[in-house]
Order: C-alpha cells, then sequence, then structure tokens
C-alpha cells in the first residue's frame, strides 16, 4: 500500500510538472507571436509607405515598359479616368499603357466628359495668351483646337511651370484639357491616329 501511494504520488507530480511546461511554452508562444505580427506589419507600412512615396517625374514616360504598338492594336481607344487622374490606353477592356494626366478643375474649367474622337487639329507648341499658359506637343480631341491632349503647361518661352507639372497625375489643374507627362504627350502626338476614339468619364 504504501509502494502504491508513493507510485501515485510520483505520477501526480510527473503530470503537474507536465502540465505547467506546457501552460508555460503556451504563453511564451502567446507572447512571441504579437511580436512577428507587429514586425510583419511594420514591413508592410514601410512597403506601403515607399511604394506612396514614389514621385511621379513629368519628364518621361509614365512607365518603365515601352509604349504599345498601335500597328499590332488597330482598335485602341483612349480611356480618360477624371476621378483616378490616369489616361489608360486600352484594346477592348484591355490596358496596354497607363499614363499619369490632370484634367480640368471645378465646373468652370472642368473636361466634358463623353465619348470623342481624335481630330486633325495637333502640333508642337501653343501658348494662351488668356490664361498664361502653353503647352507642347499638343492634339485636338474636341472643338478643333479648344481641348487637347498635351504637355504639362509651359510659359510663353517654352519653359515648363514646375509648381503646375508637379501636379501632373495627382489632381485635377488644367483649363479643361488633358495633360501628361512631356514624353507621354510626344508619344501622343507622333503616334496617336486621327479618329481613335477618346472616352471621357469620372
Amino acid at each position: 500500500m504504501k509502494h502504491f501511494r508513493k507510485l501515485l504520488l510520483v505520477v501526480l507530480v510527473v503530470l503537474v510538472a507536465g502540465w505547467g511546461l506546457n501552460h508555460l511554452f503556451q504563453r511564451l508562444s502567446a507572447t512571441s507571436t504579437p511580436q512577428t505580427s507587429q514586425s510583419a506589419k511594420k514591413n508592410t507600412t514601410n512597403s506601403t509607405t515607399q511604394a506612396e512615396a514614389k514621385t511621379i517625374d513629368w519628364r518621361k514616360p509614365s512607365e518603365s515598359k515601352p509604349y504599345p504598338n498601335l500597328k499590332n492594336h488597330p482598335n485602341a481607344w483612349l480611356d480618360v479616368n477624371t476621378t483616378r487622374q490616369r489616361v489608360y490606353i486600352k484594346d477592348g477592356h484591355r490596358v496596354l499603357y497607363t499614363m499619369y494626366c490632370s484634367t480640368g478643375t471645378g465646373k468652370k474649367n472642368g473636361t466634358p466628359t463623353g465619348t470623342y474622337h481624335i481630330q486633325s487639329e495637333r502640333g508642337t507648341f501653343f501658348y494662351n495668351q488668356s490664361s498664361g499658359e502653353g503647352a507642347r506637343y499638343w492634339v485636338s480631341w474636341k472643338d478643333h483646337g479648344i481641348y487637347l491632349f498635351h504637355s504639362v503647361p509651359t510659359d510663353q518661352d517654352g519653359h515648363y511651370i514646375q509648381k503646375e507639372a508637379e501636379e501632373l497625375g495627382k489632381s485635377a489643374a488644367s483649363h479643361g484639357c488633358v495633360r501628361l507627362s512631356v514624353a507621354d504627350a510626344k508619344w501622343v502626338y507622333e503616334t496617336v491616329p486621327y479618329g481613335m476614339k477618346v472616352v471621357i468619364h469620372s
């Protein structure tokens, strides 16, 4: 009987010790998990911040990849989103290329929405005395020289207005035209054909 009690006592000690170690390991695991999550969360936040911090170079193409070859996309069209401040070159629903843009501000200078087509008027430079701004590489899409795709604005001597240019892709800033980076505007001027469909929406 005495041996039985000793054996029972040993079993109880082993069980209690096992439970205590298991409980200890669980607590240690629970303590370390949030730290790992916090670390992962911090890394994700840093990545997001870095992505948001990316600056738009208004002189260069909007994407690092080549512009699409429109000969391979005879039905390509231009989708202008005034909310996102983006111009999407599309073939059907497929996006071939995305450009940063700045469209018109407010009711008075808002960019007209609707479906239009590239018109015959285009040129390498203009200057509007009344607005005090000009631009390079312009292409008309409405009212034959009134509403255009063109570069970020310039002064009368053709020098780019940096303060205005830095709004590209971030906010509406024009008098109704669609501003593009210098490189994108040049590509549109040189490449986009007469009659291409242009859809402008919010």
